[in-house]
């Protein structure tokens, strides 16, 4: 029974963590700092929550699959839409873990695959995110209202985020969009 309990706690804890994660990353891309935050500490929280968010992740799988209320084996974490329970919502999730598994292995071996290809597969946070949300709306975790509440406030949170960094590569100036130009990539 208590397996229940911390597999839901750590999804919920998982999604407050990720939104920060996403956001924290779109900080980076569109530069936002202030006096207090330079954006080496962007970068550094960003990295930070990241690990913490892939532990929260792990605690949720793990007590997941050790709560024997409903069948979900291990293969089911790995491939999508094998399980006999909720087959297309657990497959959402393990789809999503699939997705964190590829940027968490690929940061790890940035120095050796190159930026670009870092980058390419970076770009998954931005699938990986909302089917994790769709996972937990499906199995029934918003039908609390104080659930559904974070789950709606993170998804406005990533909606801000988006338009926000959409807007800021629209009015860059041609030399901030253009890598090779400034020495960074984005």
């Amino acid at each position: 029974m208590w397996t229940w309990y911390a597999s839901r706690a750590a999804g919920i804890v998982s999604l407050l963590l990720l939104t920060g994660t996403l956001l924290l990353g779109i900080g980076g891309v569109t530069r936002a700092t202030t006096t207090r935050w330079p954006r080496f500490a962007v970068g550094r929280l960003h990295r930070n929550t990241s690990m913490l968010a892939v532990a929260f992740v792990a605690l949720h799988v793990l007590t997941a699959v050790l709560d024997g209320y409903v069948p979900i084996a291990w293969l089911d974490v790995l491939v999508p839409f094998t399980s006999a329970f909720q087959p297309f919502w657990l497959g959402l999730g393990a789809i999503a873990l699939d997705l964190l598994l590829a940027l968490i292995i690929t940061s790890l071996l940035r120095a050796r695959i190159g930026l670009r290809t870092w980058r390419a597969v970076h770009w998954a946070a931005y699938a990986c995110w909302p089917i994790a949300v769709l996972h937990g709306i499906g199995l029934g975790d918003t039908t609390t209202w104080w659930v559904l509440t974070l789950t709606l406030g993170c998804v406005a949170a990533v909606g801000i985020g988006l338009v926000r960094r959409t807007l800021t590569t629209i009015t860059a100036a041609p030399s901030d969009r253009n890598p090779t130009t400034t020495g960074t990539l984005r």
